[in-house]
Order: structure tokens, then sequence, then C-alpha cells
């Protein structure tokens, strides 16, 4: 195992057996984020990012309450205290969330417990969540007279859709796991005891897959969501020429007539 040096302990992250793990790590805010926890997740994906052994990575949060949660506001009378202080915690916690959805390696959410509002919008960053069935979901911008930012809305609306999105931010409802799934915010349900296993299994499946593909295909997904004008134009297709061009390729077409298990190197 190997650890990051981050400037924070709020943030844990390291690397086990080419997945990269982050953990948010403030179980008595309920994984509340502070300004360096923002900044931590920036250096964390950073380094997974460039680092080709990571062939993907997995959030959490610590202990068994919360995902995460929003703002850290014991912190506010200090880091948002004046119009510039606002704004520079804005740019860093906006440069996470970059971070996050511009990381090019599959992204897993480990859910256990709440997983409510600013806590919902890191986990939507994510790929793929899977959620234990006691995990809590909800967005309670009504019950505090607060607006979500655009990103985030655009966000939950790919995943749901307009009317469920809707519903979900006018109501504040709490949702169960169960009906999490059945709208699309999350991608699997499991029992607490089996939550490690079943993320296990799934990085064990993405580590024996093509670096390069996985990837083009996650690009290509994204450029789908995006509105027309806001595509790169022939980016799928650069994408599709360059797993076609690669090794990886040339060795999956090899391990498949020779019938065994493809060895893929990312290049």
């Amino acid at each position: 195992m190997s650890s990051l040096d981050l400037k924070t302990d709020k943030i844990l992250a390291d690397v086990r057996d080419g997945v990269g793990w982050i953990t948010i790590n403030n179980p008595e805010r309920r994984n509340a984020m502070s300004l360096d926890m923002w900044a931590a997740i920036t250096d964390a994906i950073g380094a997974f990012a460039a680092d080709d052994a990571v062939r993907c990575a997995v959030m959490t949060g610590a202990g068994d309450k919360a995902f995460a949660s929003g703002a850290d506001i014991s912190q506010f009378d200090k880091v948002r205290a004046t119009p510039e202080a606002a704004e520079e915690y804005a740019r860093i916690s906006a440069g996470a969330r970059v971070a996050l959805l511009g990381f090019e390696k599959p992204l897993i959410g480990m859910i256990r417990g709440f997983c409510m509002g600013g806590g919902l919008a890191i986990a939507m960053t994510n790929d793929i969540r899977v959620a234990t069935e006691e995990s809590i979901f909800g967005i309670p911008a009504g019950r505090l007279g607060i607006a979500y930012a655009e990103e985030s809305l655009k966000l939950l609306v790919d995943l749901v859709g307009p009317s469920r999105a809707k519903e979900i931010l006018i109501t504040a409802k709490r949702y169960s796991a169960r009906e999490a799934l059945d709208m699309g915010l999350i991608n699997q349900v499991v029992a607490d005891g089996d939550l490690e296993a079943a993320v296990a299994d799934m990085t064990s499946r993405i580590r024996e897959n093509a670096p390069l593909s996985m990837r083009a295909n996650k690009l290509t997904v994204n450029e789908l969501t995006k509105e027309a004008s806001g595509r790169t134009p022939g980016l799928p297709a650069q994408l599709s020429q360059e797993c076609f061009g690669s090794a990886d390729y040339a060795e999956g077409r090899t391990a498949f007539m020779e019938k065994r298990k493809p060895v893929f190197q990312g290049r």
C-alpha cells in the first residue's frame, strides 16, 4: 500500500493493488468538508490521474454515519467572512469538483449512511455509486432556503431525469437506498456487511480491462451528456482510433485467439 502525503489528515489517500482510495475522514462532523479537505481531494485525484499503475479510484467516507456532508459551516467565520474569502473558498471547492469530473479513470462511490445535499453532490461526480441498504439520500435545499449550483443540478438531471430531479429538490424528501436505486440515483444496493466485497469485485473487474478502452468509453459518454454546442468535435472518433491503434488492442486480439486473459498496459 502506498499512501499520499496530503496537507490534512481529514482526507486520506492511498493506492492498493492498482486502486486509488480517497477517504473523507471527518466522521465527528459526518464528514463535512473544510477548505483544506477540498484542496486535498484535488491533490489526490491529480496524483491518481498521473499514476499509470492506478486503474480506477474509490471514494468513501470514514465511519458508518455518512458518506459526506456539505461544507463545514463551523469554518465559515474564518474562511468565508468576506466577499474575497468567499470567492477564494468557491474557487478551491469548485476546483475539487472540476478535478473529480475531469478524472479520466473510473471513479466509484462507496456509500454508507447519509448522503445528503453537498455530500450527494460529491457522490454524483462519481461514475458508479454502490450503497448499503441503510443509506439515506436527499437534497434539503427547500428546507434551507437555498438554490443549488447549475453543475450539480445538471448531474442530478442526467441521472434521474427532470421530473424526478424536481421532486427531489422541491419536496426535500429523504429517500431510502432502494428508492434511490429505482430512480437511477445509485447503481447498486448491498447489505452493509457486503459493501467492501461488492466494491472489491467491481474494482477487480475494472483492473483487468484495457485502460484506453475504459477512458474512451467514459469520455464519450460524458460528451453525449453535453449540449451539442459544448462538445469537442471529433473527440469520440479520435478516442476510438487511439484504441484501435494501441498495443492493448493487439494484446486483446491475441489473448482472445490464445484463450487466455489479456494483460493490458494502457498503451
